[in-house]
């Protein structure tokens, strides 16, 4: 489970534990985000434990396979997000926004199909951001948004090369959703932008994870989790 110590990240790892599921947890940055979730996660009753790991390149994502090899599931719920116009993005935002959002994900997906494959069967979810579930024209997230809409390329992949070896590989494209990172700025443009002016929740977001996750007749799908929004 990548970034899975808050957020959306850490409600689908909780929803995983609940199910059965025996969960190694990346963390980026704060241990004790990171012993929080394992902590609730053992009181739960189930299995967990996890590693701090900052991704600085898209080589962590090699270092992340190597201290949880061989993983039957695969769920991806990191990336960084910036906000600027077109017009000011410079080649270093570019090449941060491709190198995390897509390259990182990219290498994660690689590795596991892997082990997956000598297996056959495995689990790949990935998250895309909010109306990158198509292309489309954005004005201040054009660098991330890029990014993320390319993750279904990634996923139609995967589902081609390894579908018929029961793997299946999906992205969820998440609306936009009450957090502990949500900032009050965020909560007010957000309900002013949605159908009936309500975040979905970090809960209401996994527990979609979850059905994707569950149904192997979903693969190579891209899928909008956002009440309709467009921005």
């Amino acid at each position: 489970m990548v970034g899975g110590t808050g957020g959306i990240g850490r409600a689908v790892a909780q929803g995983l534990a609940e199910q059965g599921a025996e969960l190694i947890i990346h963390g980026g940055s704060s241990q004790e985000r990171l012993e929080s979730v394992i902590t609730a996660i053992r009181e739960n009753g189930g299995k967990a434990q996890g590693f701090l790991l900052p991704i600085k390149d898209p080589g962590a994502a090699e270092q992340i396979l190597a201290r949880s090899p061989g993983p039957d599931i695969l769920v991806c719920a990191w990336g960084p997000f910036t906000q600027r116009n077109l017009e000011a993005l410079n080649r270093e935002i570019w090449q941060n926004m491709v190198e995390t959002n897509l390259i990182f994900p990219g290498i994660l997906v690689s590795l596991a199909l892997e082990h997956m494959l000598e297996r056959n069967w495995g689990r790949i979810l990935l998250f895309g951001g909010t109306n990158t579930d198509t292309i489309r024209g954005f004005t201040t997230t054009a660098a991330y948004s890029a990014a993320k809409t390319a993750l279904g390329v990634i996923a139609k992949s995967a589902a081609k090369t390894a579908g018929s070896r029961g793997v299946t590989c999906n992205v969820i494209c998440p609306g936009f959703t009450e957090t502990e990172y949500t900032s009050e700025e965020q909560r007010h443009y957000y309900r002013e932008k949605l159908p009936g002016g309500r975040l979905m929740s970090a809960g209401d977001i996994a527990a979609t994870a979850l059905l994707v996750l569950g149904n192997p007749c979903l693969n190579g799908a891209v899928i909008p989790a956002d009440q309709g929004v467009i921005v």
